[in-house]
């Protein structure tokens, strides 16, 4: 599956993609806000592709112009995530390689799988969360309209060796329907 927008390709990840993936995850601006830490070379970034990218909804982001992937969105179906157990809601989880922040990209290509989840796959909610201090991934959240839901204290977050203070938020199918389609 590739999904289109104006100036994206959301495509899924292959393992010629790990010298690209290396490049924008060995940023310490980029891994560890999101839970993980920078990549040390391009073998870890290619096992990250086999295990991790590999999911039946994830997708590398690409700029339409090169096919380049430059960042991760995913929709985390039951069984890949904790924020829910229904098999009709799921998890976003998203980040971009840092010489592409502040373009718009992430809202675009999180707008386009949103629909897709949607329409497609007729998810009923999905879920989105950030960390304290993830302003970024935050705005990019109340762009798309996601409501506040609740904050857990002490999150675990296993990469990273540390607990932290999550943020998480929701959208109903109605949400984005009222917001996005104008009804």
């Amino acid at each position: 599956m590739i999904l289109h927008t104006e100036r994206l390709l959301l495509r899924p990840w292959d393992v010629s993609d790990a010298q690209s993936l290396y490049e924008y995850a060995k940023d310490p601006e980029v891994g560890p806000i999101a839970g993980w830490p920078p990549h040390k070379n391009v073998e870890e970034s290619l096992r990250v592709i086999q295990n991790v990218l590999n999911s039946a909804e994830c997708y590398a982001i690409c700029e339409k112009s090169n096919n380049i992937a430059i960042g991760s969105i995913e929709l985390k179906l039951n069984g890949h995530t904790d924020m829910t157990d229904r098999d009709d809601e799921c998890e976003l989880g998203y980040w971009l390689g840092k010489p592409f922040w502040g373009r718009g990209y992430m809202p675009e290509a999180a707008k386009e799988l949103i629909r897709y989840g949607f329409e497609t796959l007729n998810m009923s909610a999905i879920w989105c969360g950030y960390y304290d201090g993830n302003y970024k991934s935050k705005r990019v959240q109340e762009k798309l309209g996601f409501v506040y839901h609740h904050t857990c204290n002490d999150v675990p977050v296993p990469l990273m060796n540390e607990t932290r203070i999550g943020h998480t938020n929701l959208m109903t199918k109605e949400q984005w329907i009222e917001k996005w389609q104008g009804i």
